[in-house]
C-alpha cells in the first residue's frame, strides 16, 4: 500500500502504518490525520509528540492509553480522562495516534 502525498507515494503497511519511519513529517502527519477525518489541534500534537519522543528517545516504547492519560495529565496540569484522548483519536489514542505519528504498528492489545 501507499499514501499519495504531494505527488509522492509513501509506502505503508496494509493497515496504513509507515514502512519507513524516516518518511514522516508534520505535514505528512496532518495528511494522514485528514484521511481519518481528524483535524490536529494543539492537544493532538501534544499526544503525537509524546508518542514520538517515547518511541525514538525511550527505547522504542509505545505507551498504552492509560500511560498517555497520565502523561497528558502531567503535561496539561489537570486530570485528563481517556474520553478526552478518544475525542482526539477516536479509533484508539495509542494506535491511531501512533500511526499518525509515523510509528510502527503496536502488537499490544487494548488501551489498558
Amino acid at each position: 500500500m501507499a499514501i499519495d502525498f504531494n505527488g509522492t507515494d509513501i509506502e505503508t503497511t496494509a493497515t496504513g502504518y509507515l514502512v519507513n519511519q524516516e518518511d514522516w513529517t508534520e505535514d505528512l502527519g496532518k495528511h494522514m490525520a485528514s484521511l481519518d477525518g481528524i483535524e490536529l489541534n494543539e492537544a493532538a500534537w501534544d499526544v503525537i509528540n509524546y508518542l514520538r519522543e517515547e518511541y525514538f528517545d525511550n527505547g522504542q516504547t509505545q505507551p498504552n492509553t492509560r500511560t498517555i492519560v497520565k502523561a497528558m495529565s502531567d503535561k496539561w496540569g489537570r486530570e485528563v480522562d481517556s474520553k478526552e484522548l478518544y475525542d482526539l483519536f477516536p479509533l484508539d489514542p495509542s494506535k491511531q495516534g501512533g500511526r499518525i505519528a509515523g510509528l510502527p504498528e503496536s502488537r499490544r492489545k487494548g488501551g489498558y
